[in-house]
């Protein structure tokens, strides 16, 4: 597993683990020649805006949480778009991870469904490997509330291409 560059080894102020993901080193050798921190696995710039975390990470499941506060619409309700973000940082993580050292992915179809609305605390999204093949990989990604409803159901299709 590699821990990424200023990335705290214990848990953070929050409670939170740290992001830790076992990524191919000449993937982070990759993206830093393209200017890309690797601390920035949790969904890049975007990600560190929306407070994206990566608390476990693999091929076959990647998990994380995303605060509602700070990612809501204007009624106060988590932004539909968050949960596509979340759920699209989660299946990409798990994709890159299946792809392997030489290779990347990239999402070339999200399906999100809206069950229900969040207007407070976290939301934990986990993506489980449904289908991992050598050019495309899919993953169903189920987002649930503090209390373990499930508030979105998403399905992420990444293409995997050579680097």
């Amino acid at each position: 597993m590699t821990e990424l560059p200023d990335t705290p080894s214990s848990p953070a102020p929050d409670g939170r683990a740290p992001l830790k993901l076992d990524v191919p080193q000449d993937v982070l050798d990759h993206f830093a020649r393209l200017g890309v921190d690797p601390g920035t696995f949790s969904g890049g710039t975007l990600g560190d805006k929306m407070d994206i975390r990566i608390v476990e990470a693999s091929a076959d499941r990647v998990a994380g949480t995303m605060p509602v506060e700070g990612n809501q619409q204007p009624y106060g309700l988590l932004h539909g778009g968050a949960s596509a973000a979340l759920a699209e940082t989660l299946g990409s993580i798990g994709a890159m991870l299946h792809a392997g050292p030489g290779r990347y992915a990239v999402g070339v179809d999200l399906n999100v469904t809206h069950h229900r609305s969040a207007t407070s605390g976290l939301v934990t999204g986990v993506a489980t490997a449904v289908f991992k093949g050598r050019t495309a990989a899919t993953y169903e990604i189920a987002i649930t509330d503090d209390t373990g409803r499930r508030i979105t159901s998403c399905r992420l299709t990444c293409a995997l291409r050579d680097l």
